[in-house]
């Protein structure tokens, strides 16, 4: 008990008096008593994701898909554990799917209607980086949640800080640094080198990487062609022919969707890969399209261990079998970062309802700073960017023989880079890090 001048604070049946109360409450002498909120009806997610346009079979769909199989399969409490509670702590989530087609500008409005009309909890999102710069600030203006999937460009946390926001997979920075160190080790003797990339933040991103870390990597390592066409230009007969005729050691391209598709389709008939080897850091998402098209010899990139290049354990075998069998192919790359997104929501929700109750979005978002949870593809660590900004390893290897039951080159002299080879520390910007000759990597 309290002692308050002239005797104690109890009073009228030991009970407190009201200004007495609120004086003990102001002090912290006692603590005021929040019931725990309750459980909702069910957490409600918007799914944004390219379902038309040039990249939507090889990536938004795939993504789509992914998060359909995953929640079903969440909401019947069938996923391997960690995973195995229904739904997020035994809600069910139910999602809003919309298509990312149609640019920055119709993305923006898009998710203000998800947070204003459709009031979702959250929202999982965007494949081009266009649109997760667009949106971004914009989650934090409406201090709405925002998990980023797949979006690529490392402008996003090297920028500026967020609190709403959150990104679930590495950007492009250990895609780029990590097909350079994956060429040198398979061409140590490589003297130049060249790009073909897409005219906005990713490809312009992804190349500057490449090329300066090559440059790092290997002093003397030439450039001969830099080639920018716009996204879904869809006709590359110009850019193929400067390719050919600088005939440089290496072809890097970061295309991907359409893009990259017509890129091979255009470019493969005329041996862009017989003079030059070509580097593909999204070309996972081929392997099953292109089928017997694709020739030996090329380096496949899955922006991580994933699709093809993912690990062999429990979770992945659970994943692969369950999307295969609903939808008759395996999941690519893109299918992947979605169900890191997924699952790191659920882990960050559950890992907050631990205290009790219901998680506010305050708690939710302080357990899911710098969290650790496990994927298909491995362990994911929030690391970066204030524990908003996962980082992961990533894995490149060459297409070989051509595997006729799996209808798909397999693929050969796999590496597996570690994170802490591929990243930035934190707080360190890529170019900055490159620039300094990687500071701190730790590599195989």
């Amino acid at each position: 008990m309290v002692p308050t001048r002239g005797g104690t604070a109890r009073a009228r049946g030991g009970r407190w008096t009201l200004p007495v109360l609120l004086v003990l409450v102001l002090s912290g002498a006692v603590r005021p008593v929040v019931a725990a909120a309750p459980a909702p009806g069910a957490v409600k997610v918007g799914i944004v994701t390219f379902l038309s346009g040039a990249a939507a079979a090889p990536f938004g769909i795939p993504a789509r898909n992914a998060a359909e199989v995953l929640v079903d399969e969440l909401n019947a409490g069938r996923v391997p554990a960690p995973y195995n509670k229904v739904g997020i702590n035994g809600v069910p989530i139910r999602t809003v799917v919309v298509d990312e087609a149609g640019g920055a500008d119709k993305q923006v409005a898009e998710f203000r209607r998800l947070i204003l009309d459709e009031r979702v909890d959250l929202v999982i999102g965007y494949i081009s980086s266009a649109d997760c710069l667009a949106v971004a600030p914009v989650a934090e203006e409406l201090r709405a949640l925002l998990v980023m999937f797949d979006c690529g460009t490392n402008q996003i946390f090297e920028e500026r800080r967020y609190r709403y926001v959150f990104r679930t997979h590495g950007h492009q920075i250990l895609d780029n640094v990590g097909a350079a160190r994956y060429v040198l080790r398979q061409k140590s003797a490589v003297a130049t080198i060249a790009g073909i990339n897409q005219n906005y933040a990713w490809g312009q991103d992804s190349w500057t990487t490449f090329r300066d870390s090559m440059r790092k990597l290997k002093a003397d390592v030439r450039v001969l062609a830099e080639q920018f066409p716009r996204l879904f230009a869809g006709e590359y007969s110009a850019e193929l022919s400067a390719l050919l005729a600088a005939r440089p050691d290496v072809i890097h391209t970061s295309f991907w969707g359409g893009d990259l598709e017509s890129f091979l389709i255009q470019g493969l008939p005329r041996g862009i890969y017989a003079q030059s080897l070509l580097v593909l850091t999204t070309g996972d998402t081929v392997l099953p399209r292109l089928g017997r098209d694709m020739p030996p010899g090329v380096v496949i990139g899955a922006r991580g261990p994933h699709g093809a290049l993912a690990p062999d354990v429990p979770l992945n075998r659970w994943f692969k079998q369950a999307y295969t069998a609903r939808f008759g192919t395996r999941p690519v790359y893109p299918s992947y970062h979605m169900s890191q997104a997924l699952l790191g929501v659920k882990a960050a929700y559950e890992k907050a309802a631990a205290r009790g109750g219901w998680p506010t979005k305050e708690q939710l978002i302080a357990a899911f700073e710098g969290l650790t949870f496990e994927t298909p593809s491995g362990t994911i660590r929030m690391a970066l960017g204030g524990g908003h900004q996962a980082v992961e390893p990533v894995a490149y290897g060459v297409t070989g023989r051509y595997n006729t039951a799996l209808k798909e080159f397999e693929l050969t002299r796999v590496i597996t880079f570690p994170a802490e080879c591929v990243n930035p520390p934190e707080g360190v910007k890529s170019a900055d890090w490159i620039a300094q000759g990687f500071p701190g990597a730790r590599c195989p």
